[in-house]
């Protein structure tokens, strides 16, 4: 006998819940912190929004739930020209450091992994190669990379060496007109999955040395890290470097110690603060929709105090988030950014976002862990970016440095 239930599912009022529309964009912006955007840079920033909008949002759940490399999204980003994260390429349209930064947001605000696609392929592999590489590198890799016709990692830190990577452990031994390289890396974007990574080693001169390694050479194997729980749709990988060659062809010229690494780091860091303005945007956006077309008590959340109070403490929040990416943006873009500005642009901007995150998480309720509701998404994806290119102990000390003069680095 079937045990199937053939009673009908309830239906009615208090039984069938609406659909939410959570995905719109508001474009919130109290304190006009982008009134500085050219024609050029909102054209750039629109058409961001178009492509998260039509092509990323309607799939990137799944991706995220099946926690799938979007194979698919990155070459059609490639095609858009929206992976170089502002970084300038011969024969490619000028971004501004504001549009940089409004593209950045409008990712962000789509999905933090697709994000981090756009800011390891350009802001850190091809960023790397354009600002230490010769012109030899430059005219291979450099159009590939900006199109996405090669997928390019940056591969710094190690199992043992996070926050702490100018002590990494990856050595570089001359060997035959060339390098070996011999070590581990960790949490790589793109390592097991790209066409190539920038390495970053110690040569014998006790100096760190960056090298382009094509994934396939000889020695190098990458590993998918499984099992996380944030950015679930973009491939990191655990890589063991076993006596890779590396021709002297392919050593960065421009890369002869961890200074110039930072230079890299240094030069992403506004991206990551932005990144945070995205997806706090993005929680907040979905916050008042669902606070407009959540009926409880009667009424709609939105015409309740308290809800009002805690949409006015993440405007509060957001709209400082913003100007303190955009003026240190202005900074950059005049040449005068410090490397304590950037951190201290970071710092501020992963904090907010993890507090506007968490409040929207809270006024969704139950709805608020659903990933089809956005902000589950994010409130676990900001996590990562919280600890991503320096922790924020680490932004810390270098702020904490700046302000009195001492270092308290261990």
């Amino acid at each position: 006998m079937s045990t199937t239930s053939t009673t009908p599912a309830p239906t009615g009022v208090g039984v069938s819940e609406p659909d939410y529309d959570l995905a719109q964009p508001l474009a919130p912006d109290f304190g006009d912190a982008f009134h500085d955007a050219t024609d050029a840079d909102r054209e750039h920033q629109l058409r961001v929004r178009a492509f998260v909008q039509d092509e990323v949002l309607p799939v990137i759940d799944d991706y995220w739930e099946r926690a799938e490399f979007p194979v698919d999204l990155a070459r059609r980003m490639g095609e858009l020209d929206l992976l170089r994260d502002g970084v300038a390429v011969p024969g490619f349209p000028h971004t501004s450091h504001l549009g940089a930064g409004l593209a950045a947001m409008e990712m962000s605000r789509g999905d933090g992994s697709v994000a981090t696609i756009s800011g390891v392929q350009g802001g850190l592999a091809l960023r790397s190669i354009m600002m230490l590489g010769s012109d030899e590198q430059i005219a291979e890799w450099a159009e590939p990379i900006s199109r996405g016709t090669k997928l390019a990692a940056f591969a710094l830190t190690e199992p043992t060496h996070g926050s702490d990577s100018v002590s990494l452990e990856t050595t570089a031994r001359a060997k035959d007109g060339g390098f070996v390289l011999r070590g581990e890396k960790k949490w790589i974007g793109n390592g097991s999955v790209g066409d190539v990574s920038v390495v970053w080693a110690r040569g014998e001169d006790g100096q760190v040395h960056g090298f382009i390694v094509p994934q396939d050479s000889p020695g190098y194997e990458a590993r998918t890290i499984t099992g996380k729980m944030s950015l679930r749709a973009i491939f990191q990988a655990h890589i063991v470097l076993d006596d890779v060659y590396v021709p002297a062809e392919n050593v960065l010229p421009g890369a002869r110690s961890f200074k110039d690494t930072s230079r890299v780091l240094e030069a992403t860091r506004l991206g990551v603060a932005w990144g945070a303005v995205g997806q706090a945007t993005a929680c907040y956006e979905a916050a008042v929709a669902y606070s407009q077309q959540r009926v409880q008590f009667g009424k709609p959340l939105a015409k309740h105090q308290m809800v009002q109070e805690r949409l006015t403490q993440m405007a509060s929040t957001l709209t400082q988030l913003q100007l303190v990416a955009a003026a240190m943006t202005r900074q950059e873009a005049a040449g005068t950014l410090t490397g304590p500005q950037a951190s201290l642009a970071k710092y501020t901007c992963t904090r907010g976002a993890r507090q506007i995150a968490s409040t929207a998480r809270d006024l969704l309720g139950g709805n608020g862990i659903l990933l089809q509701n956005r902000v589950a998404r994010h409130f676990t994806d900001i996590e990562a970016l919280h600890t991503y290119e320096g922790t924020e102990s680490v932004q810390a000390l270098i702020v904490g440095r700046a302000i009195t003069g001492m270092s308290a680095f261990a």
